[in-house]
């Protein structure tokens, strides 16, 4: 299964999760989910800027991404830490990834990604913004003064 796809798996799952209120994020996991989104939005940007970009910055950037979650997993719990190590895990072969030639070493494991592999792992990148944006918004009931309360006050 490719990166995509185990992201929309994901997000859907969380979405559902969410709608279905198993999981209602607390205040401080919907503002480490939104800390998490501006990361990955600062670091991914559109197709055509990060086409444009040499393949070793494009790598630098995925591996910011990985960063990003990684740090936002260690200062959560829960769902939200569930959610995030799913993401770390569909992201988990840009890892083995290397942007330069290997010059008659050892490469430990590494392999040079295509033009295609590069643009699947950024498109996942900004599949699991939009998600994070998505279950934040979604976690917010209309007219309620907290996020993590029914509009009903329960």
């Amino acid at each position: 299964m490719d990166m995509r796809r185990i992201v929309a798996v994901l997000a859907e799952d969380a979405e559902r999760q969410i709608r279905d209120r198993v999981w209602k994020l607390a205040p401080s996991d919907r503002a480490l989910a939104l800390e998490a989104e501006a990361g990955l939005r600062d670091v991914v940007g559109p197709p055509d800027v990060q086409e444009a970009l040499p393949q070793i910055k494009r790598l630098e950037h995925l591996r910011e991404t990985l960063a990003v979650l990684a740090i936002a997993l260690a200062r959560t719990h829960g769902r939200l830490a569930w959610f995030l190590s799913g993401a770390l895990n569909a992201l988990e072969p840009v890892l083995r990834w290397r942007a330069l030639p290997s010059d008659h070493g050892g490469t430990f494991g590494t392999v040079l990604p295509s033009p295609e592999e590069y643009a699947e792992a950024e498109d996942a990148v900004r599949q699991l913004q939009e998600a994070l944006a998505r279950i934040t918004a979604e976690s917010v009931v209309p007219g309620c003064v907290h996020p993590d309360r029914q509009a009903d006050g329960a």
